[in-house]
């Protein structure tokens, strides 16, 4: 028998018993493994979008992401509501792929209805392409001034006016789908938007129109 043999033989005659009786105490990842308490992993839902008027032009998307530190109109958008000149800027918008655009201007106290409630909104007008797919995005600015909850997993967006709210369940269809993610920008580097907007999703109701709050 060799020495390694004789090593390997008594090394396993004379190891440790475990006791009958002892308790093993698990941390508390091993411990919600197998009491089955971990979460399921869930897919990306996509983006929220809501249906919106300003003026007597609805929006049937407009992009809520609480990615982007500033409201984002289309330019094409801007001409059919007719509010006049936007005021200048000295704003830069970095673009996913590092270029640089600058903005027509900022209009600012345009009113937005979503639902029963009306917004006073600051929006940054940029000219856009025409086929893509939401003609404004409505950042943390508007969603801060709506009080708004946001439930990825359940599809909702609650927005809160005083001691009112209104509950929206985003349908799947109105989720926008991770390909837009591929047209990102940064403003200023640090904050993602779409740049995107489309022609189809916006059209003109004959309706009271909502003007910019110093108008009244």
């Amino acid at each position: 028998m060799s020495k390694y043999t004789k090593f390997l033989k008594d090394l396993l005659s004379n190891k440790k018993k475990l006791e009958e009786l002892a308790t093993v105490t698990l941390n508390e990842e091993c411990s919600a493994i197998l009491q089955n308490k971990m979460l399921k992993k869930l897919k990306d839902p996509g983006s929220f979008t809501l249906s919106c008027l300003i003026g007597r032009l609805i929006v049937d998307r407009a992009l809520a992401d609480l990615g982007v530190s500033i409201n984002l109109m289309s330019y094409s958008v801007f001409k059919k509501l007719g509010l006049g000149e936007p005021r200048s800027t000295r704003m830069s918008i970095q673009l996913a792929d590092r270029s640089i655009k600058y903005p027509r201007g900022i209009i600012e106290d345009v009113l937005v209805k979503v639902n029963k409630f009306i917004f006073p909104v600051d929006f940054v007008i940029l000219d856009m392409d025409e086929d893509t797919d939401v003609p404004l995005i409505l950042g943390r600015p508007f969603l801060a001034t709506a009080r708004a909850i946001i439930d990825v997993r359940d599809g909702k967006l609650i927005l809160r006016v005083g001691d009112e709210r209104v509950t929206f369940k985003i349908p799947d269809e109105f989720l926008i789908s991770n390909s837009l993610k591929r047209s990102l920008v940064h403003n200023r580097g640090k904050d993602d938007m779409s740049l995107v907007t489309q022609e189809q999703w916006c059209h003109l109701e004959a309706t009271k129109p909502l003007w910019r709050k110093r108008d009244f």
